[in-house]
């Protein structure tokens, strides 16, 4: 018995943590409506290099990483009816509304070093840690 109490005790603190973090990404998302998600210059100009025949950049946000999400960006000719569309100097950034909640604010820019070249998310108010690339981060409770 006292076996299953540890884990209903268990689920039942996992879901209210849940449950906590979805009620806080809510009120970030709601509270900041007004604050877009931001193109910088070298991310529209990289991409009118790569993107000549209408492709967009898409911006996603998946769980994993080694900080519990990570950014992806994918190249698509496929913009979906409920996307978020972000345009600047003829450069399209397509993003979905839940993808956004985490990275609301932020903006995405593109990045050259002698190693390394990729597109990336700085200035994420949703993220309190990320990892030494960029690629993931861990959400504000």
């Amino acid at each position: 018995m006292a076996m299953i109490s540890g884990r209903l005790v268990r689920n039942f603190y996992s879901h209210l943590r849940s449950r906590s973090i979805y009620l806080k990404l809510l009120n970030a998302s709601t509270a900041s409506r007004a604050e877009p998600l931001h193109v910088s210059e070298s991310c529209a100009r990289r991409l009118k290099e790569i993107a000549r025949d209408g492709r967009a950049l898409r911006v996603l946000v998946e769980g994993g990483g080694c900080s519990g999400f990570q950014y992806k960006f994918q190249l698509v000719e496929d913009i979906h009816d409920d996307d978020i569309v972000l345009e600047k100097d003829g450069a399209k950034v397509v993003i979905d509304e839940t993808s956004l909640d985490y990275v609301r604010g932020s903006t995405i820019e593109y990045h050259e070093e002698l190693i390394r070249s990729a597109f990336r998310i700085v200035n994420n108010p949703q993220a309190e840690q990320g990892c030494s690339c960029g690629a993931s981060f861990a959400i504000k409770l």
